[in-house]
């Protein structure tokens, strides 16, 4: 939860209690603490046993956020004969099965309309009672297509839909993960889709705002004014006297959130018109007003303005940014793309990537709007003999304040290697023991801004989800 310091880890609009942190190791066990998954799947007949422990592992990967060995074991499954050469029946996904796991694997790469494709026609086919975990799987992932491809009316009742008929089996986390968009969508469901308009490419300067997050120059409605650049807020969010000011109106309704930054803020909705970032003309983006006083840090000097999320962001291309304060922006399909480093994804309102050896890659998230870089127990299980005689230490993890600290070393130097390119990363915090929250434990760790501050440069590519890093 954001507070008054500068030491603070505000997450411009993604839940404080989201460590953000999220997926992966290369065991199929369930995260500790979790329950494994009973098995998400679209249940058309009877099942082997066989069969099952095929779902029961896609459905622990899912939960870990092993996007690439689900990638795998679908396409296997696929590829795969009814028959072994010893003419035992191997273990297939049933059609509706694999289009269930394609249909995620097409919303964790960032292809919303291949996925609504892929998802609509089961939502009519699955039995009713359907299963938990088989339906949260499938409207949740649904839910998220419909809002990354600007459809908020039937966002905004997918949402709905997915609350009221699992509302009672979804724990504290996930009932926090789609306050926002349960919340704020029914606001904009009358608005436009957004349009965007890409120009040449170009090249913006950035500054490090008090609380050592990124601003970048933007134009709202032909008005000069610095926004923070969050490629995980699910929306795009501007203060009351930033709105006034242009003159835009406020929807007559509003909402009470607590996500954005772990206290009580009342959000109206906003559409403007124009906004423009460089060459790229948006018209009618969708924006939530807050009060000023809920998002500022007088202790800091700092008010936020305004908040970048990921409509916007993905909609720039690819970005780059580097060393020497620019972000350069290859916008539109005529930009040049991204085809190495690594790939990276979209968990919930999480940014994941694949880092390591082509096969054996371990998941990270990327948190280009947290402060604080920490590797989680499972990449300190795997080094363990890296920190035998050094002395332990207390680390508090951003999201975790109402916790005592937890045990940790500080790693000199960590090198990761980002597709072909190793880079190095220095005083790293490592946990020893699990935390017991999701958002921390099913992950390598999280690379926040004092981390990627490191780089000489590093590239999002939203065309070709491909992350790349260079190193000083």
């Amino acid at each position: 939860m954001p507070s008054d310091t500068p030491s603070d880890t505000p997450d411009a609009s993604v839940p404080a209690q989201d460590d953000s942190a999220s997926p992966a190791t290369p065991s199929t066990q369930a995260a500790p603490g979790r329950q494994p998954d009973t098995g998400a799947q679209v249940r058309t007949g009877s099942t082997i046993s066989g069969l099952d422990d095929l779902i029961g592992r896609l459905s622990n990967l899912l939960a870990d956020h092993q996007i690439l060995e689900v990638e795998k074991l679908v396409q296997d499954s696929d590829a795969d004969s009814d028959m072994d050469p010893g003419g035992k029946k191997n273990a297939r996904l049933s059609p509706p099965q694999s289009q269930l796991y394609r249909g995620v694997i097409a919303n964790r790469e960032n292809k919303p309309q291949e996925s609504i494709q892929l998802l609509e026609p089961l939502v009519a086919q699955m039995q009713s009672p359907a299963i938990a975990q088989e339906e949260k799987l499938l409207r949740r992932t649904l839910a998220e297509d419909y809002l990354r491809a600007g459809d908020f009316k039937k966002a905004a009742q997918a949402y709905e839909e997915y609350e009221s008929r699992l509302g009672a089996s979804l724990s504290a986390d996930e009932q926090d993960e789609i306050e926002l968009p349960l919340k704020l969508l029914p606001l904009i469901t009358s608005y436009p889709s957004m349009t965007v308009e890409p120009g040449d490419a170009f090249s913006l300067p950035y500054d490090r705002d008090a609380l050592g997050l990124t601003d970048v120059p933007v134009f709202v409605d032909a008005q000069s004014h610095d926004w923070m650049l969050d490629p995980t807020a699910p929306f795009n969010l501007i203060c009351r006297s930033t709105a006034r000011e242009v003159g835009l109106k406020f929807s007559d309704q509003s909402a009470i959130v607590h996500t954005i930054t772990g206290r009580p803020m009342t959000v109206h909705a906003t559409l403007i018109p124009r906004f423009t970032v460089g060459t790229v003309t948006y018209r009618n983006m969708a924006a939530f007003v807050f009060d000023d006083a809920d998002y500022a840090f007088p202790r800091s000097g700092y008010q936020v303005r305004g908040v970048l999320g990921y409509p916007a962001v993905s909609a720039l291309g690819s970005l780059t940014v580097t060393a020497n304060a620019k972000v350069e922006v290859q916008p539109g399909a005529k930009g040049e793309h991204l085809t190495t480093g690594a790939r990276f994804f979209l968990d919930g309102d999480r940014v994941l990537v694949g880092l390591g050896k082509p096969g054996d890659e371990r998941m990270f998230v990327l948190d280009a709007a947290g402060q604080q870089t920490y590797l989680s127990s499972r990449y300190y299980a795997e080094h363990e003999a890296e920190f035998e005689h050094q002395k332990m230490q207390l680390l508090s993890v951003p999201g975790s304040q109402n916790k005592p600290p937890s045990s940790a070393y500080i790693a000199d130097s960590v090198k990761l290697l980002v597709g072909d390119a190793s880079v190095t990363f220095h005083n790293v915090q490592v946990l020893s023991q699990p935390l017991g929250s999701a958002a921390v434990d099913d992950t390598y760790g999280t690379l926040g801004m004092d981390a990627l501050d490191e780089l000489k440069s590093y590239t999002f590519d939203y065309r070709t989800m491909r992350f790349a890093a260079k190193s000083q």
